[in-house]
Protein backbone atom coordinates (compact mmCIF):
# COMPACT_ATOMS: atom_id res chain seq x y z
CA UNK A 1 0.00 0.00 0.00
CA UNK A 2 0.92 3.36 -0.64
CA UNK A 3 1.98 5.54 2.30
CA UNK A 4 -1.15 7.63 3.76
CA UNK A 5 -1.12 11.88 3.09
CA UNK A 6 -0.59 13.64 6.43
CA UNK A 7 -3.38 15.88 7.02
CA UNK A 8 -3.02 19.31 9.02
CA UNK A 9 -5.05 18.00 11.17
CA UNK A 10 -3.28 14.16 11.80
CA UNK A 11 -0.59 13.86 14.20
CA UNK A 12 3.06 14.28 12.42
CA UNK A 13 5.37 13.50 15.35
CA UNK A 14 6.00 9.79 16.01
CA UNK A 15 3.97 6.86 17.72
CA UNK A 16 5.82 4.47 20.80
CA UNK A 17 4.19 1.26 21.19
CA UNK A 18 4.94 -1.45 23.32
CA UNK A 19 4.11 -5.28 23.36
CA UNK A 20 3.70 -7.56 26.49
CA UNK A 21 1.32 -10.10 25.49
CA UNK A 22 3.20 -13.28 26.34
CA UNK A 23 6.97 -13.72 27.11
CA UNK A 24 8.71 -11.21 24.49
CA UNK A 25 9.15 -7.24 26.23
CA UNK A 26 8.81 -5.29 22.87
CA UNK A 27 8.73 -1.72 21.82
CA UNK A 28 8.99 -0.11 18.46
CA UNK A 29 8.79 3.73 17.66
CA UNK A 30 6.87 4.66 13.60
CA UNK A 31 6.61 7.81 12.52
CA UNK A 32 2.75 8.64 10.89
CA UNK A 33 3.67 7.18 7.56
CA UNK A 34 4.56 4.36 8.82
CA UNK A 35 8.53 4.25 8.56
CA UNK A 36 10.26 2.29 10.87
CA UNK A 37 12.56 4.71 13.25
CA UNK A 38 13.60 2.31 15.96
CA UNK A 39 12.68 -1.54 17.49
CA UNK A 40 13.72 -3.93 20.04
CA UNK A 41 12.83 -6.88 21.56
CA UNK A 42 14.01 -8.78 24.92
CA UNK A 43 13.06 -12.85 24.19
CA UNK A 44 13.17 -14.37 28.25
CA UNK A 45 15.12 -17.02 28.36
CA UNK A 46 13.82 -18.43 32.36
CA UNK A 47 10.63 -20.48 30.62
CA UNK A 48 13.07 -22.76 28.52
CA UNK A 49 14.27 -24.94 31.50
CA UNK A 50 10.49 -25.18 32.74
CA UNK A 51 8.90 -26.37 29.23
CA UNK A 52 6.47 -22.96 29.14
CA UNK A 53 5.75 -19.80 29.85
CA UNK A 54 5.48 -19.05 33.40
CA UNK A 55 2.67 -15.92 33.25
CA UNK A 56 4.01 -14.67 36.74
CA UNK A 57 7.16 -14.99 35.59
CA UNK A 58 7.02 -13.35 32.46
CA UNK A 59 5.29 -10.28 33.88
CA UNK A 60 7.82 -9.72 36.35
CA UNK A 61 10.40 -10.05 33.76
CA UNK A 62 8.63 -7.14 31.09
CA UNK A 63 8.53 -4.43 34.52
CA UNK A 64 11.82 -5.47 35.10
CA UNK A 65 12.93 -4.90 31.05
CA UNK A 66 10.64 -2.03 29.95
CA UNK A 67 12.15 1.13 31.12
CA UNK A 68 15.74 0.41 29.48
CA UNK A 69 14.17 -1.43 26.46
CA UNK A 70 12.06 2.04 26.00
CA UNK A 71 15.27 3.87 26.79
CA UNK A 72 17.55 1.59 23.90
CA UNK A 73 14.77 2.48 21.70
CA UNK A 74 14.93 6.44 21.75
CA UNK A 75 18.19 6.53 21.88
CA UNK A 76 18.02 4.38 18.69
CA UNK A 77 15.96 6.88 17.11
CA UNK A 78 17.21 9.60 18.23
CA UNK A 79 14.70 10.72 19.91
CA UNK A 80 13.21 11.79 23.23
CA UNK A 81 9.99 10.96 25.39
CA UNK A 82 8.83 14.34 24.66
CA UNK A 83 8.87 13.89 20.73
CA UNK A 84 6.67 11.43 20.95
CA UNK A 85 2.88 12.30 19.67
CA UNK A 86 0.96 9.12 20.68
CA UNK A 87 1.50 5.66 23.14
CA UNK A 88 0.11 2.61 22.39
CA UNK A 89 0.20 -0.64 24.11
CA UNK A 90 -0.90 -4.31 23.57
CA UNK A 91 -4.35 -4.41 25.98
CA UNK A 92 -5.20 -7.91 24.88
CA UNK A 93 -5.51 -11.10 24.07
CA UNK A 94 -2.82 -12.96 25.60
CA UNK A 95 -1.43 -13.52 29.40
CA UNK A 96 -3.10 -11.10 31.89
CA UNK A 97 0.01 -10.27 33.91
CA UNK A 98 1.90 -9.20 30.96
CA UNK A 99 -1.10 -6.66 29.46
CA UNK A 100 -1.36 -5.16 32.42
CA UNK A 101 2.46 -4.28 32.65
CA UNK A 102 2.85 -3.26 29.35
CA UNK A 103 -0.43 -1.15 28.67
CA UNK A 104 0.02 0.29 31.79
CA UNK A 105 3.69 1.84 31.02
CA UNK A 106 2.71 2.98 27.66
CA UNK A 107 -0.75 4.77 29.57
CA UNK A 108 1.56 5.90 32.08
CA UNK A 109 3.80 7.63 29.77
CA UNK A 110 1.04 8.97 27.91
CA UNK A 111 -0.60 10.58 30.93
CA UNK A 112 2.42 11.61 31.97
CA UNK A 113 3.22 13.72 28.71
CA UNK A 114 -0.55 14.42 27.95
CA UNK A 115 -0.66 12.52 25.32
CA UNK A 116 -3.36 10.24 23.55
CA UNK A 117 -3.42 6.45 23.95
CA UNK A 118 -4.16 3.75 21.88
CA UNK A 119 -5.35 0.13 22.92
CA UNK A 120 -4.29 -2.37 20.42
CA UNK A 121 -5.87 -6.14 19.80
CA UNK A 122 -2.78 -8.24 19.51
CA UNK A 123 -4.76 -10.31 17.11
CA UNK A 124 -5.49 -6.91 14.94
CA UNK A 125 -2.08 -6.29 14.60
CA UNK A 126 -0.78 -9.77 13.41
CA UNK A 127 -3.56 -9.37 10.38
CA UNK A 128 -2.35 -5.40 9.57
CA UNK A 129 1.25 -6.42 9.99
CA UNK A 130 1.64 -7.31 6.12
CA UNK A 131 0.19 -3.77 5.42
CA UNK A 132 3.21 -1.85 6.69
CA UNK A 133 4.35 0.38 4.25
CA UNK A 134 8.32 -0.87 4.29
CA UNK A 135 7.09 -4.20 3.43
CA UNK A 136 5.79 -2.74 -0.15
CA UNK A 137 3.15 -5.54 -0.14
CA UNK A 138 0.78 -3.09 -1.80
CA UNK A 139 -2.21 -5.04 0.11
CA UNK A 140 -5.66 -3.98 -0.12
CA UNK A 141 -9.02 -4.84 1.45
CA UNK A 142 -10.36 -7.19 1.58
CA UNK A 143 -8.07 -10.06 1.99
CA UNK A 144 -8.24 -13.08 3.67
CA UNK A 145 -5.89 -13.91 6.79
CA UNK A 146 -4.94 -16.91 8.09
CA UNK A 147 -3.69 -16.69 11.77
CA UNK A 148 -1.87 -19.27 13.04
CA UNK A 149 0.16 -19.20 15.94
CA UNK A 150 0.52 -20.66 19.69
CA UNK A 151 -2.47 -19.14 21.19
CA UNK A 152 -4.51 -18.49 17.79
CA UNK A 153 -5.81 -20.14 14.66
CA UNK A 154 -8.16 -18.18 12.69
CA UNK A 155 -9.45 -17.66 9.17
CA UNK A 156 -10.22 -14.14 9.26
CA UNK A 157 -11.69 -12.22 6.04
CA UNK A 158 -10.23 -8.51 6.51
CA UNK A 159 -12.71 -6.07 5.21
CA UNK A 160 -11.28 -2.86 6.24
CA UNK A 161 -9.40 -1.22 9.52
CA UNK A 162 -11.90 -2.54 12.37
CA UNK A 163 -14.24 -4.40 10.62
CA UNK A 164 -13.26 -8.38 10.06
CA UNK A 165 -15.34 -11.35 9.38
CA UNK A 166 -13.93 -14.79 11.49
CA UNK A 167 -14.44 -17.72 9.10
CA UNK A 168 -12.96 -20.36 11.35
CA UNK A 169 -11.17 -20.66 14.20
CA UNK A 170 -9.48 -24.38 16.33
CA UNK A 171 -11.86 -25.98 18.53
CA UNK A 172 -9.08 -27.36 20.04
CA UNK A 173 -5.24 -26.77 20.30
CA UNK A 174 -3.70 -23.80 18.20
CA UNK A 175 -1.35 -25.12 15.40
CA UNK A 176 1.73 -23.51 17.29
CA UNK A 177 0.71 -25.36 20.74
CA UNK A 178 0.23 -28.22 18.58
CA UNK A 179 3.92 -27.54 17.45
CA UNK A 180 5.55 -27.00 21.01
CA UNK A 181 3.60 -30.13 22.16
CA UNK A 182 4.74 -32.29 19.58
CA UNK A 183 8.91 -30.98 19.45
CA UNK A 184 8.76 -31.60 23.38
CA UNK A 185 7.35 -35.49 22.88
CA UNK A 186 10.11 -36.36 20.35
CA UNK A 187 12.64 -34.29 23.41
CA UNK A 188 13.43 -31.41 21.57
CA UNK A 189 12.59 -28.89 24.42
CA UNK A 190 11.29 -25.54 23.89
CA UNK A 191 10.15 -23.37 22.33
CA UNK A 192 9.64 -26.34 20.09
CA UNK A 193 8.06 -24.82 16.43
CA UNK A 194 11.93 -23.84 15.44
CA UNK A 195 13.37 -27.21 16.59
CA UNK A 196 11.18 -29.11 14.86
CA UNK A 197 10.75 -27.45 11.50
CA UNK A 198 14.98 -28.16 11.67
CA UNK A 199 14.60 -31.35 12.82
CA UNK A 200 12.01 -32.20 9.73
CA UNK A 201 14.65 -31.42 7.15
CA UNK A 202 16.75 -34.47 7.96
CA UNK A 203 13.47 -36.56 7.72
CA UNK A 204 10.67 -37.96 5.15
CA UNK A 205 7.67 -36.37 5.47
CA UNK A 206 5.77 -39.29 3.94
CA UNK A 207 7.22 -41.66 6.38
CA UNK A 208 3.71 -41.99 8.41
CA UNK A 209 0.28 -41.84 7.28
CA UNK A 210 -0.76 -39.11 9.75
CA UNK A 211 -4.30 -38.04 10.20
CA UNK A 212 -5.37 -34.63 8.67
CA UNK A 213 -8.21 -33.08 11.31
CA UNK A 214 -11.22 -32.11 9.16
CA UNK A 215 -9.72 -31.67 5.84
CA UNK A 216 -12.41 -31.90 3.48
CA UNK A 217 -15.15 -31.07 5.39
CA UNK A 218 -17.41 -28.19 5.03
CA UNK A 219 -16.20 -24.90 6.75
CA UNK A 220 -12.79 -23.19 7.96
CA UNK A 221 -12.42 -24.81 11.97
CA UNK A 222 -9.48 -26.24 12.74
CA UNK A 223 -8.72 -29.05 15.15
CA UNK A 224 -5.27 -30.10 15.93
CA UNK A 225 -5.40 -32.47 18.94
CA UNK A 226 -6.23 -35.76 17.25
CA UNK A 227 -3.10 -35.19 15.23
CA UNK A 228 -0.96 -34.53 18.64
CA UNK A 229 -2.46 -38.03 19.96
CA UNK A 230 -1.38 -39.63 17.03
CA UNK A 231 2.07 -38.51 17.12
CA UNK A 232 2.00 -39.40 21.29
CA UNK A 233 0.97 -43.45 20.21
CA UNK A 234 3.43 -43.68 17.17
CA UNK A 235 6.16 -42.85 19.36
CA UNK A 236 5.00 -44.69 22.41
CA UNK A 237 5.74 -47.73 19.57
CA UNK A 238 9.22 -46.44 19.42
CA UNK A 239 9.44 -46.07 22.98
CA UNK A 240 7.35 -47.16 25.31
CA UNK A 241 9.33 -46.30 28.34
CA UNK A 242 8.54 -42.45 27.33
CA UNK A 243 12.46 -41.74 27.59
CA UNK A 244 12.34 -39.51 24.87
CA UNK A 245 16.17 -39.74 24.97
CA UNK A 246 15.92 -42.82 23.22
CA UNK A 247 14.49 -42.22 20.08
CA UNK A 248 16.44 -42.63 17.08
CA UNK A 249 17.29 -39.81 15.17
CA UNK A 250 16.26 -41.00 11.70
CA UNK A 251 12.52 -41.76 13.16
CA UNK A 252 12.49 -38.46 15.30
CA UNK A 253 12.79 -36.42 12.16
CA UNK A 254 10.60 -38.36 10.24
CA UNK A 255 7.89 -37.97 12.88
CA UNK A 256 8.89 -34.20 12.66
CA UNK A 257 8.17 -33.95 9.00
CA UNK A 258 5.29 -35.87 8.66
CA UNK A 259 3.69 -34.04 11.27
CA UNK A 260 4.39 -30.58 9.57
CA UNK A 261 3.07 -31.95 6.17
CA UNK A 262 0.16 -32.92 8.36
CA UNK A 263 -0.62 -29.25 9.43
CA UNK A 264 0.09 -27.87 6.29
CA UNK A 265 -2.23 -30.17 4.64
CA UNK A 266 -4.69 -29.00 6.80
CA UNK A 267 -3.94 -25.44 6.51
CA UNK A 268 -3.91 -25.01 3.00
CA UNK A 269 -7.52 -27.15 2.94
CA UNK A 270 -9.02 -24.84 5.28
CA UNK A 271 -7.72 -21.91 3.22
CA UNK A 272 -9.70 -22.78 0.09
CA UNK A 273 -12.63 -23.70 2.21
CA UNK A 274 -12.16 -19.91 3.47
CA UNK A 275 -11.46 -18.22 -0.33
CA UNK A 276 -14.80 -19.88 -1.20
CA UNK A 277 -16.38 -18.06 1.39
CA UNK A 278 -14.43 -14.62 0.35
CA UNK A 279 -14.69 -14.72 -3.51
CA UNK A 280 -13.97 -10.89 -3.28
CA UNK A 281 -10.63 -11.71 -1.29
CA UNK A 282 -7.07 -9.86 -2.94
CA UNK A 283 -4.83 -11.75 -1.30
CA UNK A 284 -3.97 -14.64 0.91
CA UNK A 285 -2.16 -13.28 3.76
CA UNK A 286 -0.21 -15.78 6.30
CA UNK A 287 0.44 -14.45 9.86
CA UNK A 288 1.49 -15.06 13.83
CA UNK A 289 4.23 -16.79 14.86
CA UNK A 290 3.81 -20.12 13.15
CA UNK A 291 3.99 -18.22 9.93
CA UNK A 292 7.39 -18.38 10.17
CA UNK A 293 7.53 -22.25 9.00
CA UNK A 294 8.61 -22.30 5.47
CA UNK A 295 6.59 -25.56 5.05
CA UNK A 296 3.46 -23.69 5.93
CA UNK A 297 4.21 -21.03 3.85
CA UNK A 298 4.62 -22.76 0.99
CA UNK A 299 1.65 -24.89 0.81
CA UNK A 300 -0.94 -21.20 1.23
CA UNK A 301 1.33 -20.03 -1.26
CA UNK A 302 0.79 -22.75 -3.21
CA UNK A 303 -3.63 -22.29 -2.68
CA UNK A 304 -3.01 -18.62 -3.44
CA UNK A 305 -1.16 -19.15 -6.48
CA UNK A 306 -4.32 -22.08 -7.43
CA UNK A 307 -7.01 -19.16 -6.98
CA UNK A 308 -4.53 -16.55 -9.17
CA UNK A 309 -3.91 -14.53 -6.23
CA UNK A 310 -1.16 -12.60 -4.53
CA UNK A 311 0.43 -14.27 -1.44
CA UNK A 312 1.85 -12.22 1.08
CA UNK A 313 3.97 -13.55 4.95
CA UNK A 314 5.57 -10.82 7.16
CA UNK A 315 9.08 -11.27 7.31
CA UNK A 316 10.46 -13.73 9.67
CA UNK A 317 11.12 -11.39 12.46
CA UNK A 318 7.51 -9.82 12.31
CA UNK A 319 5.76 -12.88 12.53
CA UNK A 320 6.92 -13.75 16.49
CA UNK A 321 5.32 -11.08 18.73
CA UNK A 322 6.93 -7.52 18.22
CA UNK A 323 5.89 -3.93 18.41
CA UNK A 324 6.14 -2.89 15.23
CA UNK A 325 2.89 -4.72 14.44
CA UNK A 326 1.38 -2.79 17.57
CA UNK A 327 2.70 0.52 16.19
CA UNK A 328 1.16 0.05 12.86
CA UNK A 329 -2.06 -1.05 14.20
CA UNK A 330 -2.76 2.07 16.05
CA UNK A 331 -1.55 3.58 13.02
CA UNK A 332 -3.79 2.11 10.96
CA UNK A 333 -6.82 3.51 12.83
CA UNK A 334 -5.50 7.24 12.89
CA UNK A 335 -4.96 7.22 9.26
CA UNK A 336 -8.46 5.87 8.93
CA UNK A 337 -9.84 8.87 10.84
CA UNK A 338 -9.78 7.56 14.33
CA UNK A 339 -9.35 9.86 17.54
CA UNK A 340 -7.47 7.89 20.34
CA UNK A 341 -9.22 8.15 24.00
CA UNK A 342 -8.28 4.91 25.21
CA UNK A 343 -6.73 4.96 28.65
CA UNK A 344 -9.33 3.49 30.11
CA UNK A 345 -9.83 0.66 28.27
CA UNK A 346 -8.75 -1.95 30.33
CA UNK A 347 -6.49 -5.11 30.07
CA UNK A 348 -8.42 -8.35 29.08
CA UNK A 349 -7.01 -11.78 28.27
CA UNK A 350 -9.82 -12.56 25.79
CA UNK A 351 -10.46 -9.56 23.63
CA UNK A 352 -12.45 -11.37 20.03
CA UNK A 353 -12.04 -9.33 17.13
CA UNK A 354 -16.02 -9.15 16.68
CA UNK A 355 -15.54 -6.98 19.54
CA UNK A 356 -13.13 -4.29 17.80
CA UNK A 357 -15.32 -1.60 16.03
CA UNK A 358 -14.25 0.36 12.12
CA UNK A 359 -12.17 2.97 12.67
CA UNK A 360 -14.51 5.31 11.15
CA UNK A 361 -17.45 4.30 13.54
Amino acid sequence: MSAPATSPSAPTRPLLAIETSCDDTACAILAYDGTILAEGVLSQTDHAILGGVVPEIAARAHLDALPTLVAEVLKKASLTLADIDTFAGTTGPGLIGGLIVGSSYAKGLAMALHRPFVAVNHIEAHILTPRLPSLGADLHFPYLTMLVSGGHCQCVSVEETGRYVRLGGTIDDAAGEAFDKVAKMLGLGWPGGPALEKLATEGRDDAYPLPRPLKGREGCDFSFSGLKTAVSRLIDTQDPTGSRDALPRQFAADVAASFQRAVADVMADRAEHALALSPTATALVVAGGVAANKTLRHALEQVAANHGIPFFAPPLRLCTDNAVMVAWAALERLHAGETPNEIDTAARPRWPLSERTPAHA
